[in-house]
């Protein structure tokens, strides 16, 4: 599975552009079994980054129904990540304050009222139903690295006294209830799937462990996207120790629903190794960014390993990536060589 990276080559407006086509398709054609677009945001208070790609307004679906179709062609499955920054959305990028849960004096952020709480969950719901009429074949939502729905997991962040906070079933009714609705919106082959943070951001792993497993006997969603950051390391909470993050999960039960995680899976060793300890599919991101064609490299080589970093600028827009994109990627410590 390709992990819905962050590109910023999106138009200004949201629009998909022809280096983010560019970038996804070739991923598709590379061999990826699941191609995940960057995290699309469904409201415009909701922006995360600059050159994000949108799906809170029917004027990105001409962009959307050419990337699906694209990316359709090759037989891979197509997925678009729903997103909403809340309170990690720039106030410079979206024009006033962001919105939390809760109010956040951290990020500058004031409190959802309980209509625009109402508004955002309607927003997930109608993003999927453009995804949906756009041709993807499912959505995932978004709940990890702090953003909206994670905002409202977490018993840190989420300091709101009704129905959306206070008590474990209280703050991940905004999810599970999405879960509910995209379920009975969308058509029942439309794949639903869910991304995680068992780690910080205001996680507490004991309840991340909780949620998973319901989320996996829920019967609703198709897949659970576990974004580790590191697969095999032990986890940070004292009361998790001796043993892998990942196999903190992988124990759980799973009814029907496939298991999946991201998290220094870069070479074909690393990805294997995840397989055996119970994945049902590992999530790849720099491997991605590094060869548009990693799964049909580790395909004809089990111990694949990618190029060694750093790599050239032109490795990088030889593999498919666009001006935005390569600039980014130079902000990575260490990721491209540095030129005179």
């Amino acid at each position: 599975m390709l992990a819905p990276l962050t590109n910023l080559q999106s138009n200004a407006d949201g629009t998909l552009s022809d280096d983010e086509f560019r970038w996804l398709t070739y991923r598709a054609e590379g061999g990826f079994g699941l191609t995940m677009t960057c995290a699309a945001h469904v409201q415009a208070i909701g922006q995360g980054f600059p050159g994000q790609l949108g799906i809170f307004d029917d004027k990105h679906l001409p962009g959307l129904t050419r990337l699906a179709e694209a990316l359709n062609r090759t037989g891979t499955h197509s997925v678009v990540q729903l997103h909403h920054a809340g309170m990690r959305s720039p106030a410079d990028l979206i024009g006033e304050a962001p919105v939390c849960p809760s109010a956040n004096e951290e990020f500058g952020a004031r409190a959802m009222t309980g209509d625009e709480v109402k508004q955002a969950f309607d927003d997930f719901v109608t993003a999927a139903k453009r995804a949906e009429k756009a041709g993807f074949h499912g959505v995932e939502l978004h709940g990890a690295h702090g953003y909206l729905i994670c905002q409202f997991l977490s018993g840190e962040v989420n300091l709101r006294e009704d129905e959306w906070g206070g008590s474990y079933e209280n703050r991940v009714k905004f999810l599970m209830e999405m879960i509910d609705a995209v379920r009975s919106e969308c058509g029942k082959d439309f794949s639903l799937g869910v991304r995680l943070s068992p780690e910080r951001f205001g996680m507490d792993l004991g309840e991340i462990r909780r949620l998973a497993g319901e989320i996996m006997t829920g019967g609703k969603v198709d897949y659970l996207d576990m974004s580790l950051w590191d697969t095999f390391k032990e986890p940070q909470d004292e009361a998790f120790k001796g043993k892998r993050l990942v196999d903190w999960f992988t124990d759980l039960p799973r009814g029907d629903c496939r298991l999946g995680a991201a998290g220094k899976l870069t070479t074909g060793k690393a990805c294997r190794d995840a397989m055996e300890a119970g994945l049902d599919f590992v999530v790849v991101g720099r491997g991605a960014i590094l060869h548009h064609d990693f799964p049909e490299k580790v395909l004809a080589d089990p111990d694949f390993t990618p190029i060694a970093l750093p790599v050239p600028e032109a490795h990088l827009r030889a593999e498919g990536l666009g001006d935005a994109f390569v600039s980014y990627m130079k902000s990575w410590k260490g990721f491209v060589e540095e030129t005179a």
